[in-house]
Order: C-alpha cells, then structure tokens, then sequence
C-alpha cells in the first residue's frame, strides 16, 4: 500500500503573551509526532482534550505551519504546495455543521463556492457538480435551494460532507463528524462516510472522543497524550490488548449499558497536567498506575510491538518480548 499522508516528527508550539504564567510562556501543543496513513486506510486520533489533536489537524491541513517536522502527502511537503493545490488534496468536516455552514446562503451557493475559488467549471458544469455531489451524500437535489437552518442536523452536515467532497480531495480529516448529532442519524452519518470511502477510495483520519465511533471506522488507531502519540496500532488489536496503561485507562473508561457494573474506574491518579510545564521524564508517569522510577527521569522511547508502537518503559526490559526502538521519522 502507498502511503497517503504522513507526518514527521511534527512540534508545535505556542507563545503566550499574557497570564499569569507571564508573557513569553510556551505551551507544546504538539511534540514530535510522527505518522503514516496508507491510501484507503483509516486512521483514528483519540485523547483527552487539550491533548493536541486539533492542532494536529490544523498542521496537517496546512492550515498551521510546526515549529520542525513536515507533513508530506503523496511523499510531498505540504509546505511546497500552494493554498489551491492543498486544498484539492486534503479537506474537513467539522464538527458543528450549524457554525460551519453560512446561514445566509443557499445549499447550491454553499456547494459550489469552493468550485469558484478554484475556477472549476462554468456556471452550468459547477450547478450540475453540486447535483452531483447531493446524491452522492444521499440528499434529494431539492433542498439546493434551502438554507441551513431549513435542514436537519442530519441534513446539515451531509452538507458539509458534500462541500468537501466537491473539490474530490484525496483526503478527509473528519473532526467529530458525529457529535453534535442526535444519537438517532449519528450511525447513518458514520455508515455514509464508509460507504463514501468505499465509493470515492478516500483516505479519512477520524478525531472523536468517541470510542465506539473510532472501533467502527478506523482501520487504525493513534492514542495522544499531551501532545505526544504514546500508541498505535490496528484498530482490533488495540480495543482487544492495548499495550500502554493510558490506552488502557481510556478503555476502561467507557460506560456499558449494564447498570450492574456501576461507573467506570479508570485507576489514573491526579489530574490532567498543566500543558505548560509538562511532567519529566515520561508526561504520563504522575497518573499511571503502573510508574516506576525511570518514568520520572527519562521519557520513553518509542518501539515497535509487533505491527503496533508504543511509547512506555514497561516494553524496554528485557519482559517486553519483541520489540524495536524504532526512530523519530519510522512511525
């Protein structure tokens, strides 16, 4: 398989300017983060807020330039591609279609706007691409000339499916696509953007707090922690013997519908630290059950498990079984 995305060793970083940590404060959004997504694949982003996945998306959509590292797509730079050209690659769709749509413009408008930045078209070519791309994404060509707020929820974001499938982008960075819907079309939403990826051969990276949406969708899955990736693996072997003890906690977080078990305990201890003066040695050492004493001091290697990666001092003894350090630009 090729590879349509990657990213290498990617670090953001922001300067606050004032606060009461003071001007010239740094918060590391993101800190070396390396990945590959093969074309047709789906790679699923998960961790707690504040983690740094949305900044993550933002860099690789160009939209963001890193402090070092660089995301390629197609074995590219991103940062060689003009505005236009990046665009026609990669494209998203966000979460809350309700502030993502202009309420002022018609389905027909909204559709083909990013077909008039391009200079895509006529008139007519770009009005019968849009019709196009309505039953693509299962609405009926009528609703062209409604407005958002005459939409369902469902509806609207099918709409802002189709706005990003217009330009036929390569790539699709799904950023909650379910959660500001009723529970009731959440599924016909995820069951659309598969049958999409099928149709169309997309790439998709999926964010979502949502387990049960990343089990469903991905064919991979990337955990964040405070701005680092600290596993990935194929999505049935990470929900089935996750490896690192916040993958594990993230797991053992999710509510059953069995009132019998009661809540949830994921056994972290403190809370989530503060991202601008991250913990040495390993950042997720002060809430892990499993800490020794070099989590404190030095932060873990990456290493391959198998066909996954982690990043954790439990696999770096001699207990581990086979694992390989592996380097900054290999994940």
């Amino acid at each position: 398989m090729t590879v349509a995305i990657e990213a290498r060793d990617l670090h953001r970083s922001y300067r606050l300017s004032r606060g009461a940590w003071g001007a010239g404060a740094r918060v590391q959004a993101v800190s070396g983060v390396s990945f590959q997504v093969e074309r047709g694949s789906v790679l699923g982003l998960v961790g707690e807020s504040g983690c740094g996945k949305s900044t993550l998306a933002r860099l690789l959509l160009g939209l963001e330039q890193p402090n070092a590292g660089q995301v390629l797509i197609d074995g590219r730079p991103v940062a060689e591609m003009g505005r236009l050209e990046r665009a026609r690659k990669i494209q998203i769709v966000f979460q809350d279609p309700n502030s993502s749509l202009n309420p002022r413009k018609s389905v027909l408008s909204i559709l083909t706007m990013p077909l008039r930045v391009h200079g895509l078209g006529s008139r007519q070519e770009r009005e019968r691409r849009a019709a196009e791309v309505m039953d693509q994404v299962g609405l009926p060509r009528r609703l062209l000339q409604s407005r958002p707020s005459g939409l369902s929820g469902g509806q609207r974001q099918r709409v802002a499916i189709a706005r990003a499938l217009i330009v036929r982008p390569e790539i699709l960075i799904c950023d909650e696509p379910t959660s500001a819907l009723d529970v009731s079309v959440q599924a016909q939403i995820l069951n659309l953007l598969q049958d999409l990826r099928a149709e169309l051969g997309l790439t998709y990276i999926v964010i979502s707090h949502n387990l049960a949406v990343i089990e469903h969708m991905a064919t991979r899955v990337a955990v964040m922690y405070l701005g680092r990736l600290v596993e990935e693996n194929a999505t049935a072997a990470l929900f089935s013997s996750p490896r690192h003890p916040y993958t594990a906690a993230l797991l053992a977080s999710v509510l059953t519908p069995d009132p019998a078990l009661g809540l949830p305990e994921t056994d972290l201890g403190g809370d989530f630290p503060n991202p601008l003066a991250p913990p040495e040695g390993c950042r997720f050492h002060p809430r892990c059950p499993q800490a020794m004493a070099a989590c404190s001091r030095q932060a873990p290697a990456p290493l391959r498990c198998g066909e996954g990666l982690v990043e954790c001092h439990l696999y770096g003894g001699s207990g581990a079984g086979k694992q390989e350090s592996v380097g900054s630009h290999a994940r």
